[in-house]
């Protein structure tokens, strides 16, 4: 096992103690963990303020091996996306359309997560959630939803929302990175950056893949996803 970075000691799980939003009584979840069962009602706690120190020691992978590592990101992401949703929401108010076009990519970013293994889902699901945060001052700000200026306007207002929800420096930088060029992919990507390009591809195509059918799918369109799981699901017909 590994030490963390300026530690003396060894990385070693510690209980940590939160309160259980039914009964209040204090319930023991495990720094390696997200959820916890109550003792006293046996209900399911879920560590929502509190980070865990999976959730940025480099070393935890490592520490927990790569089958606790994935349960751990799958069961945070879990958790946390109510939240992130509610956050997107409530920052959108009125806005239907911005609201629903998200929620639809949450979806397809998370049929692609389960092709593309090797992702953590917290940070794919936070920035398929706020990708497009940007579009309310970029219309405020500039009179325009144009891509420049969504990505110009997006990542200071999903660093507030992510802050506010408790998430770890490094983890908000690589999300807002991604808001702030979501449009435009670099020459090297990280899967992370792929993943939810193709999401929000998968969505804005539906209605000419709809029209087109799988086997007329123009090539230019299967060739601009990222990942395999993306152009997998691009040539499935829309429901």
């Amino acid at each position: 096992m590994k030490k963390c970075p300026g530690s003396m000691s060894f990385t070693q799980p510690k209980p940590e103690m939160a309160k259980c939003p039914d009964c209040g009584a204090e319930v023991e979840i495990w720094s390696d963990e997200a959820t916890g069962t109550c003792p006293a009602c046996s209900k399911a706690v879920i560590r929502h303020e509190t980070q865990s120190c999976v959730d940025y020691c480099k070393y935890a992978r490592d520490c927990l091996g790569d089958d606790k590592f994935k349960q751990y990101g799958q069961m945070k992401a879990a958790m946390r996306k109510p939240a992130l949703i509610a956050a997107m929401e409530n920052y959108f108010g009125e806005d239907r359309k911005r609201i629903e076009h998200a929620r639809k990519v949450v979806s397809y970013a998370e049929a692609i997560l389960a092709g593309e293994k090797e992702a953590d889902p917290n940070r794919v699901i936070a920035a398929a959630v706020l990708h497009d945060i940007g579009i309310k001052n970029a219309e405020a700000k500039h009179g325009s939803s144009e891509a420049r200026y969504q990505e110009e306007e997006g990542p200071p207002v999903a660093r507030s929302i992510l802050m506010e929800l408790g998430y770890p420096e490094g983890f908000i930088v690589e999300v807002c990175d991604i808001v702030g060029h979501h449009h435009h992919p670099r020459q090297e990507e990280t899967l992370h950056f792929r993943i939810l390009y193709d999401a929000d591809l998968l969505v804005n195509s539906e209605k000419q893949r709809m029209k087109s059918g799988a086997e007329g799918l123009p090539e230019t369109l299967l060739a601009a996803f990222l990942t395999r799981t993306g152009r997998e699901l691009a040539m499935k017909t829309p429901r």
